[in-house]
């Protein structure tokens, strides 16, 4: 899953992408390097964040949404109205960070159309333990709306509300998400984890080769999506672990 943040202020790649023919090139150019999907998020989840108007996220997205027809797209967001929208000009999957939770129509909209939803866990935890038992009951509330089980994916987040040690045991465990039976997406592209278990306590972001390795960890432990933000790197260490895996 390449990752295109229409957005001025993501920890990574903020502002890059503000340009919608910008946004729309470089998502053609994930699917060229071998990307199975593009996720499109016109607000950033980055700690202390700015929330933004839902007439400015769909001001954002939509007219690189109009420009992917044909492209699998995900749209990164955890508004029902632009959700919709997204459906409606060809997304397949709605990846919503809050689970559910930050939008009370998101669950129908998801229903109605038919398309995937990945559910994410955004907390702080006491335990690792507590986001598959977060997961599980969301994925059971997912259900009970009516959405399909096979249309749903799991995300331990990576990053979001968890220690450096917690990030690392999220992947080193992940064998434990699995087991709840729906595939589980892993988004440690570039996270500042990466950086500070390097040795920088105040980095922001780690860097491509710590990327690498996180998603490589992640995949070998029963990861199905990876979310990145170099397409071509991620696809072709991939593609040698998977020959090493046979």
């Amino acid at each position: 899953m390449g990752i295109v943040n229409v957005t001025p202020d993501s920890f990574s790649d903020g502002g890059v992408h503000r340009d919608p023919d910008a946004a729309a090139a470089a998502a053609r150019r994930m699917i060229h390097e071998g990307a199975a999907i593009v996720d499109v998020g016109g607000e950033s989840t980055r700690p202390g964040h700015e929330p933004v108007s839902l007439d400015e996220e769909l001001r954002r997205v939509v007219p690189v949404l109009e420009r992917l027809a044909g492209i699998p797209v995900s749209i990164d967001t955890s508004k029902a109205e632009v959700a919709q929208r997204a459906l409606d000009l060809g997304a397949e999957l709605v990846n919503d960070v809050t689970a559910l939770r930050g939008d009370a129509r998101m669950a129908a909209r998801v229903s109605e159309s038919g398309a995937g939803v990945c559910l994410m866990h955004w907390d702080k935890v006491g335990e690792v333990a507590e986001v598959w038992r977060f997961l599980e009951q969301r994925l059971e509330f997912a259900v009970d709306s009516g959405i399909d089980e096979d249309r749903i994916v799991l995300d331990p987040g990576i990053g979001f509300g968890k220690t450096v040690a917690q990030n690392f045991e999220l992947v080193r465990r992940l064998g434990e998400l699995v087991e709840l039976g729906r595939p589980v997406l892993v988004g440690f592209s570039r996270k500042s984890s990466l950086g500070r278990v390097l040795g920088d306590p105040d980095a922001r972001q780690g860097p491509l080769s710590a990327s690498l390795a996180a998603a490589v960890t992640a995949y070998e432990r029963g990861a199905t999506i990876l979310r990145v933000h170099d397409v071509r790197e991620h696809v072709e260490a991939l593609t040698v672990a998977a020959e090493v895996a046979g």
